[in-house]
C-alpha cells in the first residue's frame, strides 16, 4: 500500500488554522464593526421607573388598614400588650419583654408588639380602636409614624432604639390620653 490517497476516497477538510478559532483574539479588528454608542441611562432611573403607577394615598390607606387589622386580630385589652409574629424567624424574646417593660402603658391605651423577625413594631391605640394609631418600628433604623383618623400626621426617625423608646414615652401621653386628644382637637379648630 502506498501513502498516497486514493482517488476514491474523500478528502479530509483542513482543519482551520489558530487565528481562525473564535477564541483567538488576534487583534485585527478592521473586519468587525464598531457597535454603536448607547448612553447610560440617568442616575435613578430605575427607583423612578420602579414609582410608575405608585398611589400614595392607596399606599397609605392599606398601610392604615393593615394597622387597623392587626389591631382587631391580636385585640389586646386596655392597659396591656398583644402579640402577634409576622415572620418565621422571631425577633429576641428577652428585647420583647424589655420593650413592654420600658413602655407600660396607661389605662386609655392598649398595644401590640408585632414580630417581623428582624424588627418589631409597636401598634399603640386607644378606644374606639384605630381612631389613633401609633406606630414605632425598632430596628436597624427606628421610625414613629401616627394616624389620627385614618390621616398620616407625623413621622420621625431616630438614630437609635434608646431614643425612640424615650420618645415613645413623650408620645403616648401626646396622642392618646384625653388631655392630648382634648390638645389637639383645639388646634385642629383653630386650622
Amino acid at each position: 500500500m502506498s501513502d498516497e490517497p486514493d482517488g476514491d476516497q474523500p478528502e479530509q477538510p483542513e482543519e482551520p488554522a489558530v487565528k481562525d478559532r473564535w477564541w483567538v483574539d488576534t487583534g485585527d479588528k478592521r473586519r468587525e464593526r464598531a457597535a454603536p454608542v448607547v448612553p447610560a441611562p440617568p442616575v435613578g432611573s430605575g427607583f423612578y421607573r420602579s414609582g410608575i403607577g405608585f398611589n400614595q394615598d392607596v399606599a397609605r390607606s392599606r398601610l392604615t388598614d393593615l394597622n387597623l387589622k392587626l389591631l382587631m386580630e391580636a385585640n389586646p385589652p386596655e392597659g396591656e400588650w398583644g402579640y402577634l409574629q409576622l415572620a418565621e424567624t422571631r425577633f429576641p424574646e428577652r428585647e420583647r419583654e424589655r420593650i413592654k417593660e420600658q413602655v407600660a402603658l396607661p389605662a386609655y391605651a392598649r398595644g401590640v408588639l408585632v414580630d417581623c423577625g428582624r424588627s418589631v413594631r409597636l401598634l399603640i391605640t386607644g378606644t374606639p380602636l384605630g381612631q389613633r394609631i401609633i406606630d414605632l418600628t425598632l430596628g436597624d433604623a427606628p421610625s414613629f409614624d401616627c394616624w389620627i383618623e385614618g390621616e398620616w400626621v407625623r413621622e420621625q426617625l431616630f438614630r437609635d432604639m434608646r431614643s425612640a423608646m424615650q420618645a415613645l414615652a413623650r408620645f403616648i401621653p401626646e396622642v392618646l390620653s384625653p388631655e392630648g386628644i382634648a390638645t389637639w382637637e383645639a388646634r385642629r379648630a383653630q386650622v
